[in-house]
């Protein structure tokens, strides 16, 4: 029986996620801002996802102890991994079909979407980010620059307009994911293994919520923390949330 051999996955993780926190300080500080003012102003952040294991960081966020309570989820299951896999993959590369859902969901000028897509340039994040800009949203992208620089302009998952979603982006936020997403290559086998990019997103996720709830205290706000509903008294602290934001949160 050989040992264990993790073959640098965790301290390639690690080294992903301290290279956000030493480089994208400053973005998230920005897009965390964001999210304060929408706190103070009593309004939803809205967070969307491209398709495929994206939507697990939008579901991260949406719902979870410790987590902000007016987090609304432009949820559409047919992109996430809960619709047959080669299904979601057609729609995440369908025109049109992204900008429909923030249609649907009805964003409106000011409101602000958090987009997460590590790739960042099929059609389903660039169309409903192209969307949100139309009607005068504004979005923090958490995204990677190595996707959108080293996919060649007419790979045929991107969208047609050849842009990225950091075009789009008032803030932008560097996952450093790489291209292809797996970090490990185990001897003997030629396909790279372990991917980081949901790794990286959840943290980005958690330390915009910080950043978050930091400012708000600073400025003198209570901003809208969800309890585990799962801990002694939970359901009860989390009522007033419930009542406040069932109606507008769809998926609540």
């Amino acid at each position: 029986m050989t040992e264990f051999n993790d073959f640098g996955y965790v301290e390639k993780a690690f080294a992903n996620i301290r290279e956000v926190v030493a480089k994208q300080g400053k973005n998230i500080h920005r897009a965390a801002s964001l999210m304060a003012d929408a706190i103070a102003a009593d309004k939803l952040i809205h967070v969307y996802a491209g398709g495929g294991h994206t939507t697990l960081a939008m579901g991260e966020m949406f719902f979870r102890a410790g987590g902000l309570a007016n987090i609304n989820p432009l949820m559409e299951t047919a992109l996430s991994v809960f619709n047959q896999a080669l299904k979601y993959l057609e729609l995440e590369r369908t025109v049109n079909f992204g900008s429909s859902i923030i249609k649907y969901y009805d964003i409106q000028k000011d409101d602000l979407v958090i987009i997460f897509h590590n790739i960042g340039i099929n059609p389903a994040t660039i169309d409903a980010a192209a969307e949100i800009k139309k009607r005068g949203g504004r979005i923090i992208a958490v995204a990677s620059s190595y996707w959108q620089s080293e996919m060649p302009p007419d790979h045929f998952i991107r969208h047609p307009n050849g842009k990225n979603l950091f075009d789009y982006a008032d803030v932008a936020i560097d996952d450093y994911n790489p291209v292809g997403d797996a970090v490990v290559n185990v001897p003997g086998l030629d396909t790279p293994i372990a991917p980081v990019s949901n790794v990286v997103d959840f943290t980005i996720a958690h330390l915009l919520e910080i950043e978050t709830v930091r400012l708000c205290v600073e400025r003198g706000i209570t901003p809208p923390v969800w309890s585990s509903a799962n801990a002694p008294g939970g359901d009860e602290k989390n009522a007033a949330y419930l009542k406040k934001y069932k109606p507008l949160i769809k998926s609540l």
